[in-house]
């Protein structure tokens, strides 16, 4: 180990996104969420492609595929997380998470379309949730959104009720 706690306090954790949050929003007038930049993401990859045609879908016009501050947000996240696991010295590259290996499968193959079906519903839910879990849970939080405490409470449920069916007790 190199000095640095592998992991960090969930304590500590919670109130530096909420430290994060509040100079977001001061500083950017933008809240802390993901689910519409990775939208865009797509629509640039779209846009390389198919050229402008790709402002014809009527999602796109009015959410421009554009590289924004959000867009910017999820480079960070991802570069953040590679350094911060890295500095901690627990980075390693493990295509099967041992607790599915232990409950599962050690098959790739499983794991993998299990993987995209679950982003595919993860997508589709935050889309018809009008916001993803950063988005509702820290952002529409703290600004006393009920819809998004209905939705993070409704996020929490979800996830409990999950893993005792997937899991058992």
């Amino acid at each position: 180990m190199n000095g640095y706690e592998p992991l960090w306090s969930p304590y500590v954790a919670g109130g530096v996104i909420g430290l994060l949050n509040l100079f977001a929003l001061y500083i950017s007038d933008n809240p802390l969420a993901a689910s519409t930049s990775y939208l865009k993401i797509s629509g640039l990859i779209r846009k390389m492609v198919q050229g402008d045609k790709v402002l014809e879908n009527p999602y796109y016009k009015k959410k421009t595929p554009e590289i924004d501050w959000g867009v910017m947000l999820i480079i960070g996240i991802v570069f953040g997380s590679f350094f911060s696991a890295v500095l901690s010295g627990t980075f390693a590259f493990q295509f099967i998470p041992s607790l599915w290996e232990s409950q599962f499968s050690s098959q790739w193959l499983p794991r993998f379309i299990i993987a995209v079906i679950g982003g595919m519903f993860i997508g589709v839910g935050s889309r018809w949730a009008g916001g993803c879990t950063s988005g509702h849970g820290i952002s529409g939080v703290s600004q006393l959104s009920l819809t998004s405490m209905i939705a993070a409470a409704s996020f929490f449920i979800g996830g409990i009720i999950t893993a005792f069916l997937v899991y058992g007790l």
